[in-house]
């Protein structure tokens, strides 16, 4: 396989400008001016933002130039106007240390163009993403990688808290193609230092999902689709705000039978020719209740309630069978009090539970005759979270604090089969994690920020360990900026690993397995070209030892894994109808040791190409999208002729999305994915469906 290192330039969905330091004072500069030292009166609590990243969408329209250009921190606003194009710079509620690392963000109304139908159609976009399993077809087998790391070595929270539940098999990991978009106001992607304020495990990155919160008057939201493979999608929010109480509610429900001709050779491929088992239906609900006690405290209530019914292609397999329940919970409280008699002091007290019930079941085969096996697994996790945000001086921040999470998992293994009915289990395990973190911010001078981050672990299956992590940015004027981050990490193997019997794939624990150990590292330079053009490049990197991986149908520590790459990309708004983006990632995951020492980690493409054109006016948009994919190794070879070193072929694909006004806000919406026609393979012979349509209408009231 070619390795083509291009170094192209990436215009993502979202304008992201140059990281702010972690002081509001620096960020009032101007362009060779001196900065000046401003207090701000806030008046609730809910409007006290943690270290700020600005962010633009592309698709959305901006102001005059003059606004565009300046640099100065927007005066916060509660209640945004209805139905206004808003030109959105992204404050508050981004938790991680901005500056030494880039931070992309993507609105809920980009989100809505793209046509995105769960968490993994947000990600795939952005950049350092190869998601390669994911749209029509797809199952939680959504082969997320992250700079080169799985799914298990990033955290993915919802409004800061942490929701990886420790699971790795029995297809019980984040769930990213069941997690949907009605609820969500935002995401945020971050990396480096970030693996201090939210786990030790974050080889890759930190995602945070913030969920929607209401305000002003009532207003209803609706929208319903129909589309190709028995599709139909309904999404509804209610919120707004009544004196000091702020609500939104929200309800999704998505079905598609993905039923579709597949070539020969196709996973899951039936008599008939067409993709068997591959249904999805999931419903899910969620709330959103804030209230402001007073000018000084606040609390907020959030839950998100799930249910996901699919069947399972699981990658290369000729026909699966297996059936999976995926229900979970997540509930959170927190407190947000203002300490002292200004606002630079600020402690975040939080609560969560959050439950995920995973149940596959199917039949299975040995000496000529159908036997039934079930896994389940169901963890229970309860956490409660400290965190202080403190601006000690006018050049120096401290963010600090404490994080508590004990998991509780109960496995249960049945099988009839008389080849596995030794492994018939139940099994009950806890742990408990303790974690103190610290992430101190300096501003050395003006244009020199250094970050400096400690996380000190404390966990009953694998001791205590510390994780060190810094940054640094320097802005020797206000057109360019450098800088580096560096952190170490360890992800502990989950309790299902250790103890419990995998009777879908026949995978043994192994409770002797050790961390996986190592460290990730960037280093880039942000420059503004213009007014209306800025640059990120980003060099990235990890070292991963002891990766988990099956031998002889065990669980093991295989070896070690290093990663470098590029993410490169522009940032242009080209007036306030037009905008484009373009996405480049370059990811050499290379395996250091074992049979496949030499080779790249299976799954993970070389090159990732996506880009795009976009128009809106008055209410009328169009969007064409373009990726291209150069093909990822596969992770099966259980064919005959298959070799280690098999990839699967590049492919390039076009999507189209739209909206017609039609009266007052009502829309009609219209999604073309795929417009080639082309029927790639995505990933581990699993196909795409070829052109596939949605039709739908949206409205607000």
């Amino acid at each position: 396989m070619k390795k083509n290192c291009w170094l192209l330039v990436t215009l993502p969905n979202l304008l992201i400008t140059l990281p702010a330091g972690a002081i509001d004072t620096e960020i009032q500069q101007q362009a060779g001016a001196e900065s000046t030292p401003v207090t701000t009166n806030i008046p609730y609590l809910k409007e006290i933002e943690l270290p700020i990243t600005n962010a633009e969408l592309l698709t959305q329209e901006t102001g005059s130039d003059e606004e565009v250009n300046q640099e100065t921190q927007p005066e916060l606003e509660t209640e945004p106007a209805e139905d206004a194009d808003i030109s959105i710079e992204v404050i508050g509620e981004q938790d991680t240390p901005s500056g030494s690392t880039p931070v992309y963000v993507i609105e809920k109304e980009e989100i809505q163009k793209q046509g995105a139908t769960s968490v993994a159609d947000v990600l795939k976009r952005l950049p350092g993403f190869a998601i390669n399993d994911v749209g029509p077809g797809a199952d939680i087998h959504t082969g997320t990688y992250y700079r080169g790391a799985t799914i298990n070595q990033s955290v993915f929270l919802i409004n800061g808290r942490q929701i990886n539940n420790n699971v790795n098999t029995y297809h019980g990991t984040t769930d990213l193609n069941s997690i949907p978009v009605e609820s969500i106001e935002r995401v945020e992607l971050s990396s480096g230092v970030a693996s201090t304020l939210y786990g030790s495990s974050a080889f890759g990155g930190v995602v945070n999902i913030i969920t929607k919160e209401g305000y002003g008057k009532p207003k209803l939201t609706g929208s319903f689709e129909y589309g190709s493979l028995s599709l139909n999608n309904q999404q509804t929010s209610f919120g707004g705000s009544v004196g000091a109480a702020r609500y939104n509610f929200s309800f999704e429900r998505f079905f598609s039978d993905n039923r579709y001709r597949v070539p020969v050779g196709a996973a899951n491929r039936d008599a008939q020719g067409f993709l068997f088992n591959a249904d999805t239906a999931i419903s899910t609900y969620s709330g959103n209740v804030g209230l402001d006690l007073n000018s000084r405290n606040t609390l907020n209530l959030d839950v998100t309630s799930l249910s996901s019914r699919r069947g399972l292609i699981f990658f290369g397999f000729p026909l699966q069978r297996d059936r999976l329940d995926h229900d979970g919970l997540n509930v959170g409280l927190s407190w947000k009090a203002r300490l002292g008699n200004g606002d630079r002091s600020n402690l975040t007290t939080t609560i969560g539970y959050n439950q995920d019930y995973f149940s596959t079941y199917g039949p299975t085969f040995f000496a000529g005759r159908e036997f039934f096996r079930t896994g389940a697994l169901d963890t229970q996790q309860l956490s409660a979270r400290v965190d202080h945000d403190w601006q000690s001086s006018q050049n120096n921040k401290l963010r600090w604090g404490l994080d508590l999470k004990n998991t509780d998992l109960n496995g249960d293994v049945l099988s009839t089969s008389p080849n596995r009915i030794a492994n018939n289990e139940t099994e009950n395990r806890s742990l408990l994690n303790t974690a103190l973190f610290a992430v101190n911010s300096w501003n050395i001078s003006k244009n020199f920020q250094l970050d400096l981050g400690l996380r000190q672990s404390f966990d009953t299956e694998f001791g205590n360990y510390l994780n060190p992590s810094f940054g640094l940015r320097y802005a020797p004027t206000s057109k360019i900026a450098m800088r580096g981050s560096w952190a170490g990490g360890q992800r502990n193997p989950g309790l299902d690993q250790l103890y419990v019997f995998d009777t879908v794939h026949g995978w043994e624990p192994n409770p002797d397995l050790d961390p996986e150990t190592g460290s990730s590292w960037t280093a880039g330079v942000d420059v503004k070209f213009a007014n209306n053009l800025t640059g990120q490049f980003t060099y990235f990197g990890s070292s991963v030892d002891n990766r988990l991986g099956i031998i002889a149908g065990r669980w093991a520590n295989i070896g070690l894994v290093d990663t470098n790459g590029l993410e490169a990309a522009l940032q242009l708004k080209l007036n306030s109808g037009w905008s484009t983006f373009l996405n480049y990632t370059y990811t050499n995951a290379q395996i250091k040791t074992g049979t496949e020492r030499g080779l790249q980690l299976a799954l993970i493409p070389y090159s990732l190409l996506q880009g795009g054109v976009g128009y809106q006016n008055s209410g009328w948009q169009a969007n064409l999208y373009m990726t291209y994919n150069s093909g990822a190794r596969r992770a099966l070879f259980n064919r005959p002729g298959d070799q280690i070193t098999d990839f699967a072929p590049s492919y390039f694909n076009l999507d189209f999305s739209g909206r017609i006004p039609v009266a007052g806000n009502l829309g009609l919406t219209v999604y073309l994915e795929n417009l080639l026609g082309e029927q790639y393979e995505r990933v581990n012979r699993i196909y795409s469906p070829g052109l596939t349509f949605r039709l739908g209408l949206s409205s607000s009231l």
